[in-house]
């Protein structure tokens, strides 16, 4: 079809500016958008303008030493994340928007990096730069909340749902109550918002609406 591949083009390119502009390594953006790195590191860090450097996050060890608001933080991006899959969004576009709405809904400086993101995303469905799967999404049966697990962890009932922990220790906790002020739960409003997104195979270009920006 004429065009095609033009307009596959201006996607990955609109997707690199956006994943620069979220803080992404060249690693990452390459990994998303299958630009090579010379090109990217041309188009989007010219001039003065220099990419994020360091060692890129690997999630399969660092979430189980994680602390409590990290947990919480990690598994609200993989949720949305999910349910912006399950909606038929592209995976990357996917990641794009969850981290948009993370951004929208707590304070700086970040817990998550975009980077971070990515490694919890890519290994809780197998892709990118997993082979397989390393994470799930757990269902609490306490609080109905889905968190970040092990994949084929123990039983869910006998798990530790960190949403359970935040409600237990929230007022007794200072630096759990200064953070959580209010609990951030995804309103229908956002549901609703992101119903026409089709096309999860990845290979319709799509445009998912932008999530609603948090109420102060």
């Amino acid at each position: 079809m004429p065009g095609t591949k033009i307009g596959h083009r201006m996607r990955m390119l609109a997707l690199a500016r956006d994943c620069a502009t979220l803080g992404a390594r060249i690693r990452t953006i390459h990994h998303l958008t299958g630009l090579r790195p010379r090109e990217l590191l041309h188009l989007l860090f010219s001039g003065q303008a220099l990419p994020p450097r360091g060692r890129a996050p690997d999630s399969r060890e660092w979430y189980h030493g994680a602390n409590l608001p990290h947990r919480i933080e990690a598994s609200v991006i993989v949720a949305n994340f999910g349910r912006l899959r399950q909606l038929g969004c592209p995976a990357a576009e996917a990641l794009v928007e969850a981290y948009r709405y993370y951004q929208s809904m707590h304070r700086q400086p970040l817990r998550i990096s975009f980077d971070r993101a990515f490694d919890l995303a890519a290994h809780t469905e197998g892709l990118w730069i997993a082979k397989a799967a390393s994470f799930q999404l757990a269902s609490c049966p306490r609080c109905g909340s889905e968190f970040l697990d092990t994949l084929g962890g123990m039983d869910t009932a006998s798990r530790s749902c960190p949403f359970c922990q935040l409600l237990d220790r929230h007022g007794r906790d200072p630096r759990l109550t200064a953070s959580y002020v209010v609990p951030p739960p995804i309103s229908a409003d956002i549901i609703v918002h992101l119903a026409p997104i089709r096309g999860a195979d990845g290979e319709t270009p799509v445009t998912p609406a932008p999530l609603p920006t948090a109420k102060p």
